[in-house]
C-alpha cells in the first residue's frame, strides 16, 4: 500500500513564496509485485500547489495537500516519470492524505490542465 514514509521538514527562503527541503522526504507507492520509492532530496525547491492566487481562499497553496504538491513538483522536475504518471501520484497521495474529494479533483484537474506549461518548462531546462 502507498504511503508517505517521512515527515516534510521545510524553511521558506527568501520572500516566503517558496520552500526549501531540510530534510530527505520519500513516498513509497505499492503495489502487489513490486515497490516504487520516490525520494525528493534535501536542498529541493518548491512553492507547494501553484493555484493562482484569486483561489487561495478555497485551495491556499498549502494545505491537507501540501505533501503531494511537495512530491508533484519534484516528479514534474526530475522528469523520471510520464506526466500523465506523475499526476495519477499525484492524485493517489492526495487520497492517501484524505483530501477531500473536490479538492482533489479539482487539483488533479488543474494539473492536468494547465500542468504541460511547467512540464515542458523543465524538460527544456533538462536537456
Amino acid at each position: 500500500m502507498s504511503s508517505f514514509r517521512s515527515k516534510l521538514v521545510i524553511s521558506p527562503v527568501t520572500g516566503g513564496k517558496r520552500w526549501l527541503l531540510i530534510e530527505p522526504f520519500e513516498y513509497e507507492r505499492g503495489k502487489m509485485e513490486s515497490f516504487d520509492i520516490i525520494r525528493v532530496p534535501k536542498d529541493f525547491e518548491t512553492d507547494f500547489a501553484s493555484i493562482p492566487r484569486i483561489f487561495w481562499s478555497i485551495l491556499p497553496p498549502w494545505g491537507r495537500y501540501g505533501k503531494a504538491a511537495v512530491l508533484h513538483d519534484w516528479m514534474y522536475f526530475n522528469g523520471k516519470k510520464t506526466r500523465k504518471e506523475c499526476d495519477s501520484i499525484f492524485l493517489e497521495s492526495m487520497g492517501i492524505l484524505n483530501v477531500s474529494w473536490w479538492k482533489k479533483k479539482v487539483m488533479y484537474l488543474g494539473v492536468r490542465s494547465f500542468g504541460s506549461i511547467v512540464w515542458k518548462a523543465h524538460r527544456k531546462k533538462n536537456v
